[in-house]
């Protein structure tokens, strides 16, 4: 390439800028789940985005254009001159590696999207230790799912180009108003009577979900029901747990918003395993968008993070201590007072945790590596000047 066509083409740091602002930006993650629909949509029409979804196949979501490959065609397709930045999630040992070589080979800036915020300890997940953490450093910007993933990357990289997309669900699902009668019906479905109090929990029944510390401690309380909602392993022993819990199943995400209103608190109790951490927690978004309070340990991602805020909206117990979870759970059950302000609190902060501030977070990102829409046509208009 000679002199002068680097500087048409090129940023000095090396980023490939011809038509880079016609061209989109692309996300490279594993398949595009409900919660995640809306959040893409969004920045797609703010930066012109396409996901490259290595476990699904193609869809169109608005603005959106999903493309179904394998990880291998993931880091193909993102070093193909077709887009002017690549997003990448953690996961795919094929996709993340592929992802960054490619578009370095390409020019165009690599934005990491983190989750997680302790590195997973086995001896398998040791080998991914210091290429993970050169991603951290290496990386042009970095958006992390809060502060608690941030402070871990940090530790990699310092602050430098790390940002925040805070997790999101939908507010119009999970916080529309429900009917009485919905409501109603919902504790009935839970087995509970209007006078006694429902403890809620939705999430998948194992041990890295706190089900046995939970159940444990539980059955320490002297009031109130549990309403489980999830599968997994250890359904039988939710099962056995007693008259006064009761496993729901599987429950449609369509029908968890009247659970939620029905309900009086829920309960988070996630533990640290040697393969994970709870990196977020989605369900306290939804919970809280019906006003209803939280329970969570200090290993829930959510807590970590700074949505669910002890004494305020909700209450944080340390993970794994049945005793401290079933205090908790008895203060909370037992005080009506209490509830109705923590709700009022969790109902107001978890505004701020929307689809919108997700995708501007990103945005934020784009910008600081020159790579929004925006700064693109921009730049590319002053080099052809």
């Amino acid at each position: 390439m000679s002199a002068s066509s680097r500087s048409r083409d090129e940023h000095p740091d090396g980023h490939t800028q011809s038509g880079a602002g016609s061209r989109p930006c692309c996300l490279v993650t594993g398949e595009v789940t409900d919660y995640r629909r809306r959040p893409f949509a969004l920045l797609a029409e703010a930066e012109g985005l396409e996901v490259l979804a290595f476990g699904q196949g193609d869809e169109r979501i608005g603005a959106l254009t999903v493309r179904g490959t394998s990880q291998r065609g993931a880091a193909r397709l993102a070093g193909s001159g077709r887009y002017r930045a690549v997003i990448c999630g953690l996961g795919g040992r094929v996709a993340l590696p592929g992802s960054y070589r490619a578009a370095r080979r390409a020019g165009i800036p690599f934005v990491l999207w983190a989750s997680i915020w302790a590195h997973p300890r086995t001896p398998a997940h040791a080998l991914s230790y210091l290429p993970t953490r050169r991603l951290y450093r290496r990386a042009d910007a970095v958006v992390t799912y809060g502060p608690h993933v941030s402070d871990h990357v940090a530790a990699a990289r310092g602050r430098d180009n790390l940002f925040e997309a805070p997790q999101a669900v939908s507010a119009e699902l999970f916080g529309r108003p429900i009917d009485p009668a919905a409501r109603a019906q919902a504790r009935a479905d839970a087995g509970v009577e209007e006078s006694e109090p429902l403890l809620l929990f939705v999430g998948r029944l194992e041990r890295e979900k706190g089900v046995r510390v939970l159940l444990e401690a539980f059955a320490q309380t002297g009031e109130g029901r549990l309403a489980v909602v999830g599968e997994g392993p250890l359904r039988g022993e939710v099962e056995r747990a007693g008259a006064r819990v009761r496993a729901l199943g599987r429950v449609h995400r369509e029908e968890l918003p009247a659970l939620y209103a029905a309900a009086d608190a829920l309960v988070l109790p996630s533990i640290p395993t040697a393969t994970f951490r709870e990196p977020w927690g989605l369900v306290a978004n939804e919970a809280m968008l019906q006003r209803t309070p939280v329970i969570a340990t200090d290993a829930v991602g959510a807590a970590a993070g700074g949505l669910v805020s002890h004494g305020r909206n909700g209450l944080v117990v340390p993970a794994g201590e049945s005793a401290a979870l079933a205090g908790a759970i008895g203060t909370l059950l037992g005080d009506p007072g209490l509830r109705e302000r923590l709700g009022v609190a969790a109902r107001a902060d978890v505004a701020d945790f929307s689809e919108e501030a997700w995708a501007t977070g990103v945005s934020r990102a784009l910008a600081a590596v020159g790579a929004t829409r925006s700064a693109s046509a921009s730049t590319l208009g002053a080099c052809h000047q």
